[in-house]
């Protein structure tokens, strides 16, 4: 028996559980116990008091979701979202740990800002949290330090679709960032000089149609060909963030090492749930503008092409590029409206409702967004429901209906593009860090998040 009871003890779920010989995961029914924010026994039963016992029959129990891709906005645009309302976003949709992209004003290509968004996160963070450095033209010399910041994700690189010192839209430039450092570099990969030559198709007509036209799959198809001929000279690991086209995905299977998807290989992808679920031209008919986003949502023979990359192991790694704007912002006539969608809160409905439907199973989703990124980033102690791990949980019910509404968004632009969405599966926890934040929709705890640690880092 234990001394001391437990802090939380989750009895009765369907947990999916790692594999004990190899990296797939296996479901048992199962209890959970943590205490001091670890898993410190799982067992198929566990009669022993706790503090807290949640009653998981009916439910499954997964790894604590990570999405590594978000924009909080903080600083510089919190009016738009901040550290503390993109987190609460979070983990109201199931997601307990974000790695935080570095395009905010000031941009994160320094020690000091980089320090300064962990100070603003400490207390304030709901979920767990990291955040990327970016490089720029002016931080190449420095990057193999900055990777090592303790709590930074990686190293963050725009080759289109940026502003400023954050741009890196030409191959010396890129070549040289790629040289520098060891850590595994994440790439917005959309061709700017393609971008500015046509940018007159979107002025001209006008009309949101139009971006996929403008930002077309050259444009996403020449850039990242130039990637991937840097990276196999350079020798340097990259991950190819929201693809958005079948010809890219044609590229990255020949590219990557193994045609089943192995995370160590040298070219790892992502993909969104926006790019899975919504296409052209119906998603500008219905949504206009709020379809908007970069790469862009394109026709429908792109998103078979990508579930088909999804199911056949070149994607690693969902994420959902979490970027709000206000209303009044999109609202602007295009093309002067900003481009992005919210999407942090809508990752694990969206996807819960695509294994109802039978796209793909579980255990897929699953590693796509908790084992996976663990093993491309290099993230310590997370990802799997282990002894010894960190008590990061999420638990779900795959039969319980719901319609995603505009007014469950916690993100401070108050929208999703999945308004009046029925979907099937849906969060009932969250856990972080062995505390219950999250409980049948509603926050129940002040912020507990706490900054990830990664491998190679200080």
């Amino acid at each position: 028996m234990s001394s001391q009871p437990y802090d939380l003890l989750i009895k009765g779920g369907t947990c999916l559980l790692p594999h004990p010989s190899d990296q797939s995961l296996i479901e048992q029914s199962a209890d959970i116990a943590i205490t001091d924010g670890r898993i410190v026994k799982i067992r198929e039963s566990i009669n022993e008091p706790a503090l807290r016992t949640i009653n998981a029959h009916g439910l499954h129990v997964l790894p604590g979701v990570i999405d590594s891709q978000v924009h909080f906005r903080e600083p510089g645009m919190t009016h738009k979202e901040d550290l503390e309302s993109g987190t609460r976003a979070a983990i109201l949709g199931g997601v307990t740990s974000i790695f935080e992209m570095p395009n905010t004003n000031p941009p994160t290509t320094t020690v000091e800002a980089f320090q300064d968004k962990l100070n603003r996160a400490k207390g304030r963070a709901h979920a767990n949290y990291a955040f990327f450095m970016g490089a720029s033209h002016d931080n190449v010399a420095e990057i193999s330090t900055l990777e090592k910041q303790p709590h930074c994700s990686g190293i963050k690189i725009f080759m289109g679709s940026s502003t400023g010192n954050l741009l890196v839209e030409d191959d010396d430039s890129l070549e040289k960032i790629l040289n520098q450092g060891s850590r595994r570099v994440i790439v917005h990969s959309e061709d700017e000089m393609r971008l500015r030559e046509r940018k007159h198709i979107a002025v001209e007509q006008a009309d949101p149609h139009y971006h996929p036209v403008w930002r077309d799959v050259e444009t996403a198809v020449s850039s990242t060909t130039r990637l991937l001929r840097l990276a196999r000279k350079t020798g340097r690991k990259i991950h190819v963030l929201h693809v958005s086209t079948a010809e890219e995905m044609d590229l990255l299977k020949d590219a990557k090492d193994n045609a089943t998807g192995n995370v160590s290989a040298q070219v790892t992808v992502e993909v969104l749930p926006q790019h899975l679920t919504l296409y052209a031209p119906d998603c500008y008919d219905r949504l206009g503008t709020y379809a908007q986003q970069n790469p862009p949502i394109r026709e429908k023979r792109h998103l078979d092409r990508l579930w088909k990359a999804l199911l056949d192991g070149t994607v690693d790694v969902i994420g959902s590029d979490h970027a709000p704007h206000t209303r009044e912002e999109k609202d602007r006539p295009y093309p002067t409206s900003p481009s992005g969608v919210p999407g942090v809160q809508t990752l694990v409905p969206i996807m819960l409702n695509h294994v109802h439907d039978g796209r793909l199973s579980l255990h897929k989703f699953v590693e796509l967004v908790t084992v996976n990124p663990c093993q491309v980033f290099g993230v310590k102690n997370k990802g799997k429901l282990r002894q010894g791990f960190d008590g990061d949980i999420t638990i779900v019910d795959l039969k319980k209906v719901k319609t995603i509404d505009n007014s469950w968004i916690a993100s401070k632009c108050g929208w999703t593009p999945f308004h009046g969405m029925q979907v099937h599966g849906w969060v009932t926890h969250t856990i972080v860090g062995g505390h219950v934040v999250m409980e049948d929709d509603q926050v129940t705890m002040p912020a507990q998040g706490q900054p990830v640690n990664f491998e190679g880092t200080n």
